[in-house]
């Protein structure tokens, strides 16, 4: 049973009431400033169970009996259908000669307040590479800088630590065994993101992989002459996710997300420094121990071992 969070009884302690004034010979009064009720309102859980028994002390709905001002089924289909061909509220509203505020409120109330809703959910794509190194997500995640213990941990809005700037975390991920390797780095222009991919490519190499191609966002760095020149020069083969779809390179943000979570607003963290010089143990344990869903509980490196023996 969900009570108002002000409720001041409910149908057990109106249970006490009934039996206080029926049984006990409490006087109303009495048995009301007990329970830290009114009187009137004593009064109407008493008739109520005089009329009703126990049923009457259950909570009642608060919605009324009538509403003459409600819109009529029929029209109210002929609203949801005029929606259906993709007509504006404001339209809807010149048809059938409803407030467009009306209009509004009940596409909203019905699930299409907007557009983009009466198209049907797109079903998940689903992909995974066989061989490592087939295919790598690289990405970027902007995260502030700390001078301080934050909000995220103490709560408290009131004072920040503004100008202080940000930094930027470079991640790339293996598609087929979740092999991760992280920078924070200083910005996250076209230099900077190719040297992180030269690094990248060196901790993949120490361990055995050699990337083939790269899916990246629609960043103004992934496009630039500078990282096409790297990517050429080191034979890989570049794609891009559409723009807007995000979900496309879904691994790199499911891992943004779990690097978060786990690492960067995991601690009370006084500094930057700090929480930087904690992401090379975060990724050991990521990498060699962390149990992962997507490959049955197992960690990225023991998904890598597999598939270098089964190449092999």
């Amino acid at each position: 049973m969900d009570l108002h969070q002000n409720a001041r009884s409910c149908p057990a302690s109106r249970a006490v009431l009934v039996e206080r004034v029926t049984k006990s010979g409490w006087t109303v009064r009495e048995a009301a400033v007990s329970l830290g009720i009114s009187e009137r309102r004593a009064y109407v859980w008493l008739a109520r169970y005089r009329a009703e028994g126990q049923a009457g002390l259950r909570d009642r709905s608060s919605r009324p009996h009538r509403t003459p001002q409600r819109m009529p089924l029929d029209r109210l289909e002929r609203v949801l259908a005029l929606r259906r061909e993709r007509r504006s509220a404001s339209e809807i509203a010149g048809m059938i000669k409803v407030p467009r505020s009306t209009i509004a409120r009940w596409l909203a109330r019905n699930g299409l307040g907007r557009l983009r809703q009466l198209a049907s959910p797109e079903p998940a794509r689903r992909f995974q590479k066989e061989t490592a190194g087939e295919l790598l997500h690289l990405d970027v995640k902007k995260l502030g800088r700390i001078g301080r213990v934050g909000h995220r941990i103490t709560g408290d809005r009131r004072t920040r630590v503004r100008g202080i700037g940000w930094e930027f975390v470079h991640v790339a991920i293996d598609d087929a065994s979740r092999l991760a390797y992280v920078e924070v780095l200083e910005d996250e222009r076209a230099p900077t993101t190719a040297s992180f991919l030269q690094r990248a490519l060196g901790f993949f190499a120490s361990s055995g992989v050699r990337v083939q191609a790269l899916l990246t966002d629609n960043g103004s760095a992934y496009r630039s002459y500078l990282f096409a020149a790297s990517c050429a020069q080191l034979g890989l083969h570049h794609l891009r996710t559409r723009p807007y779809r995000p979900r496309t390179n879904g691994k790199a943000e499911r891992f943004i997300q779990t690097l978060q979570r786990e690492w960067a607003y995991a601690f009370p963290f006084p500094s930057s420094r700090l929480r930087t010089a904690l992401l090379t143990r975060y990724l050991h344990f990521y990498n060699c121990h962390r149990a992962h869903a997507s490959l049955g509980g197992a960690p990225p490196i023991s998904r890598l071992n597999n598939l270098v023996r089964n190449n092999t």
